[in-house]
């Protein structure tokens, strides 16, 4: 069963982004324990449910739903979920702990959070001003306009409505921005955070086609201002993305980051045997 904005008796664009969608992260337990209990018959049938649940093919399933294994102790498996209604996102998680293994699974952390373009992605005109102040002809100005124009459309689509990438590995961290004297992030100009961040976004280009991220603001939503999900062919690039950019000064002076879970994309079925269930 699935709830729906309509089941409060309200209309879905009551509690549907006007661009973007709500994006939740969960991170999830199996106690030991209260496994040992169920009966065989329990067990089978409980993973039977979770297998189900956590279908992307579910009915009522979220437009966008990631299983994965943990690693290490702060977890067992974890969900990203994106969705145009977040019922439908906390339906998920409550059918999980409604199921027969629902007792034996505990909610250690979640991230609740929306798809958003961030005010430091530049449009055409800031664009070629950019290119116009670093003293480009307007020949070579109209061209690699033209060519960011092109990729804007692309780029802005999967900030708000992503498709997750084919990457076998994935890593999710909350971050705030500093408000202490001297480094507070909300007293700079706008040009100065554009700077700083127009640095930041530089760093991350070269890790083109081994890193794909996606920034969701949690700002009134949840505890940390912003999430960054990043999903890597490698583990070592998840190391290296953020070891380099932590030395940019948007990083190094404004940026506060919370706990780190890594996880590795992993079917339902392949979560339920990797954690011996």
């Amino acid at each position: 069963m699935t709830f729906h904005a309509q089941d409060l008796g309200l209309d879905a664009d009551q509690l549907t982004p006007a661009d973007g969608w709500h994006c939740s992260h969960f991170f999830y337990k199996f106690d030991r324990a209260r496994l040992q209990g169920l009966t065989p018959e329990q067990l089978e049938s409980g993973k039977a449910a979770f297998s189900q649940t956590l279908s992307k093919s579910a009915p009522n399933a979220p437009v966008r739903l990631q299983t994965a294994i943990s690693s290490g102790h702060k977890s067992d498996f974890t969900l990203m979920m994106m969705d145009p209604d977040p019922l439908k996102i906390q339906a998920v998680h409550q059918q999980l702990l409604a199921s027969p293994l629902g007792a034996a699974i505990e909610a250690t952390w979640s991230y609740v959070s929306l798809t958003e373009i961030s005010e430091y992605v530049q449009s055409i005109d800031q664009y070629r001003d950019r290119l116009r102040l670093a003293g480009e002809d307007q020949a070579t100005i109209d061209k690699k306009a033209a060519a960011y124009q092109g990729r804007l459309g692309k780029m802005n689509y999967q900030r708000l409505t992503p498709d997750f990438p084919d990457y076998p590995v994935t890593c999710f961290y909350p971050m705030n921005k500093w408000r202490y004297p001297g480094a507070n992030w909300f007293t700079l100009s706008s040009s100065e955070r554009n700077k700083l961040m127009s640095e930041h976004a530089r760093s991350g280009i070269k890790f083109a086609g081994k890193v794909s991220q996606l920034i969701s603001v949690g700002v009134g939503l949840d505890d940390w201002e912003w999430g960054v999900t990043l999903w890597a062919t490698n583990p070592l690039h998840l190391k290296q993305i953020v070891y380099d950019m932590r030395f940019d000064e948007a990083s190094a002076k404004y940026a506060e980051f919370g706990p780190f879970y890594t996880s590795y994309i992993a079917s339902p079925e392949k979560i339920l045997s990797h954690c011996r269930v």
